[in-house]
């Protein structure tokens, strides 16, 4: 069992960042692929990015070279650095675990919110 707890959502203006963050509860997490995800209004759950075993790293192709994951497996966290953000990544956030590089894990964390926004 994995209990996942987001943090450092919020309304920052159009070209400014946030860094997420993602504490994770269980002895195991080292295991796991760790990957965000985030859904805006109206529109599906869809991947931001996901960070393997080894820190080998994949992300959504509308967030490449903005965006940077990262996991610290001394404190069982993992991060989701964000910068030049624009409107359209509005959405709430979700941290996920447990799964592998190529699929999404059962566990899930509440969301936090990022509006971008003038």
């Amino acid at each position: 069992q994995v209990h996942l707890v987001e943090s450092g959502g919020g309304l920052v203006q159009p070209g400014g960042s946030l860094r997420l963050s993602c504490a994770a509860s269980g002895s195991s997490f080292m295991i796991y692929a760790m990957a965000w995800y985030r859904q805006g209004p109206g529109k599906e759950r869809e991947l931001v990015a996901r960070i393997g075993t080894r820190n080998n790293q994949n992300y959504g192709d509308s967030v490449k070279g903005r965006f940077t994951i990262s996991r610290d497996n001394d404190k069982n966290t993992v991060d989701l650095q964000m910068n030049s953000l624009q409107p359209e990544d509005t959405a709430v956030y979700y941290c996920n675990g447990g799964g592998s590089f190529d699929s999404p894990g059962p566990y899930w964390g509440q969301g936090t919110q990022v509006t971008v926004s003038a």
